[in-house]
């Protein structure tokens, strides 16, 4: 279990489902769809949900593009954390929110699969946490122009890579939208 002391708690994360990043994403639909279940089933269960939304020169603060799509709205006691770097605990709040709710089991949804979920997935777990990849609730867009696998074998590879992970103390691991369970 967590390496972290009196962090009982588990918190979803959302990261990066805004506009611009997931406009062109592998499966987009489907993957905001899941994501919704797991933010419904953490809101009936009393679980923290807490979104990160990503700015840079293409994600201008305030733009169309940096907004959280439609689908997907924080409710306004939901933290939003606010970063620029690909791995959301790097410096931002997140780190001092989780601490605050007592938590130290994250599940993870979102965008982009081999960028800013890969390095929350592994900051989180470096940090002590225990941190679940929800399978069906990330993607990517297709890269596969600048040598990069396409965006299925992406998530796909992610996927199994993140479901033999382990550290001392911590357990990783993937689990499905529809198995997700906070209790």
């Amino acid at each position: 279990m967590t390496t972290l002391t009196n962090r009982p708690n588990t918190a979803l994360i959302v990261v990066d489902v805004q506009n611009g990043v997931v406009e062109g994403a592998f499966r987009r639909d489907d993957v905001i769809a899941n994501i919704q279940v797991c933010v419904a089933t953490a809101r009936s269960e009393g679980v923290p949900v807490i979104w990160v939304r990503h700015s840079s020169e293409q994600l201008v603060s305030g733009s169309d593009s940096w907004k959280i799509v439609p689908e997907l709205q924080p409710l306004p006691d939901e933290t939003i954390i606010e970063k620029q770097f690909g791995d959301s605990f790097e410096a931002t709040s997140l780190e001092s929110e989780l601490g605050r709710l007592e938590v130290g089991k994250l599940l993870v949804t979102g965008a982009q699969t081999d960028a800013c979920i890969r390095s929350t997935i592994h900051g989180a777990l470096v940090r002590g946490y225990d941190t679940l990849l929800v399978s069906d609730a990330h993607t990517t867009e297709d890269l596969s122009q600048w040598g990069a696998p396409g965006p299925e074998q992406v998530i796909n590879h992610t996927n199994l890579y993140w479901s033999d992970q382990s550290a001392p103390g911590r357990i990783a691991g993937v689990v499905r939208a529809a198995e997700v369970s906070f209790s």
